[in-house]
């Protein structure tokens, strides 16, 4: 795409914006970006791109900016209702979707999408294809493809893309696409969970006869759809299924078809949700025809992300689990399951979602010893917990206050994993995970 004297207009002054932007000017694109807010604190960045030639505004969208646009990047979070789309004639994208349709990447894009586990799945799909490819992992964690591409032409891109992203890609498809999971989630963005569920899946939907879809089959929400899919179709799962084209976990083995791939006490992450998340690179793997053996090194190389039901250490018997990025009651679901027969001690709680709490409070009341609750949800996880006749619940005003009452009577697993965004009491749930590693370590240091 000659994008040479062009006007490229990327709207708002997000991690997109500031990534995307280098691609266009390096390729003589007129590039500027516009943001309803003030301008950041730190100026360093922003500093970089004026030197660039980029052309910023804050504080408004003004026509000038508007105007004359060739085409347009807008930022995930901003709002279709937003009043300056009706002011935008050009064609908006995604970033994504500019780089899949407009660069003519649909053909070398692993997209991965899902409620929950995508950020993991992308990670280690990204590092097992790379034993054989150029596929860094891109999109909704890491730095946007664009960033990527700026300098390189890889032969994969494994992108992440939140139904934000989604929503504004109404004509993407991609080579493989990964679908992780569907529960509730930012459900008044996407006005409702039909909307949601909508956004997330119409890519499936459009993919064709030469594309592959990944699916879950244990996932209640697949067979509403499935049938709508025209591309070659994939299952995971955590029973052995009689489909073909289907990775299964099997007698403590994950398999595909009936060629075992790995044990699961090679895989260094806990829980039948990461088995999901292996199961879905090793299908992406073997769609592009990788080897058995290097699939299952790399697997057994793969460490979970931070902020992801996170091992930190052990203090005398107490092993303590990070795992700040459950921000909704459906992922904290899956780490409270992933230690059976254990005496789990629970920290949860900061800003509510308002989602519903019935399966949560279930799994607790079946899974949890003690809850240590925090944040603005206190009151009502409380009363939802009570509610199903589950008492043994302890509000503290701070983090380390609760890790210190989760820890106090000997349990096997202290288990930081809020369900709640971390909005109430910290930047993002990067710095609330960051905050319990740094004082769990502490309180080894002092035994």
């Amino acid at each position: 795409m000659d994008l040479k004297n062009k006007k490229v207009l990327l709207l708002g002054y997000s991690l997109t914006a500031r990534k995307s932007a280098p691609y266009f000017i390096k390729r003589g694109a007129n590039v500027y970006i516009s943001e309803y807010n003030s301008e950041p604190n730190d100026k360093k960045e922003l500093n970089e791109l004026l030197a660039l030639g980029l052309k910023v505004e804050f504080n408004g969208h003004s026509d000038e900016f508007i105007k004359d646009a060739d085409l347009c990047i807008i930022s995930p979070s901003i709002k279709d209702s937003s009043p300056v789309l009706s002011k935008i004639k050009c064609p908006i994208y995604s970033d994504i979707e500019f780089v899949g349709c407009s660069l003519n990447y649909h053909d070398r894009m692993v997209l991965v999408t899902g409620t929950n586990g995508k950020t993991t799945t992308t990670m280690l799909t990204s590092h097992v294809l790379s034993k054989k490819f150029n596929a860094p992992y891109t999109g909704n964690v890491g730095v946007p493809p664009l960033y990527v591409l700026k300098d390189e032409t890889p032969d994969y891109l494994v992108v992440e893309a939140s139904s934000y992203q989604l929503h504004y890609s109404k004509n993407l498809k991609c080579k493989i696409s990964i679908l992780c999971n569907i529960t509730p989630d930012h459900i008044s963005w996407h006005n409702g969970m039909e909307g949601y569920i909508k956004d997330k899946t119409d890519i499936l939907k459009r993919a064709n006869k030469d594309s592959y879809v990944v699916l879950n089959y244990d996932d209640p929400y697949t067979k509403t759809f499935k049938d709508d899919i025209k591309a070659n179709i994939f299952y995971f799962s955590l029973n052995k299924i009689n489909e073909k084209n289907v990775c299964y976990l099997h007698h403590n083995s994950i398999y595909f078809g009936e060629e075992k791939i790995i044990d699961t006490n090679e895989i260094n992450m806990a829980g039948n949700h990461n088995y999901q998340n292996v199961m879905c690179a090793i299908i992406a793997s073997k769609i592009l025809n990788m080897d058995n053996d290097t699939v299952k090194n790399a697997i057994k190389e793969f460490k979970s992300p931070s902020h992801r039901l996170e091992f930190i250490t052990k203090i005398n018997n107490t092993s303590y689990y990070n795992d700040s990025k459950a921000t909704n009651p459906e992922a904290s679901n899956v780490a409270i399951n992933s230690f059976p027969n254990k005496k789990v001690n629970l920290i949860a709680g900061g800003r509510d979602k308002n989602t519903p709490l019935d399966e949560f409070v279930g799994y607790i009341k079946n899974r949890i010893n003690k809850v240590v609750l925090i944040g603005e949800a206190k009151e009502r996880f409380k009363i939802a917990l009570n509610n199903v006749g589950f008492n043994n619940v302890v509000y503290k005003d701070t983090l380390n206050d609760a890790i210190d009452e989760a820890s106090n009577d000997g349990p096997d697993i202290v288990l930081f994993s809020p369900a709640c965004a971390s909005f109430d009491m910290f930047e993002n749930f990067e710095v609330r995970g960051e905050k319990f590693r740094e004082y769990v370590l502490q309180k080894r240091i002092a035994e």
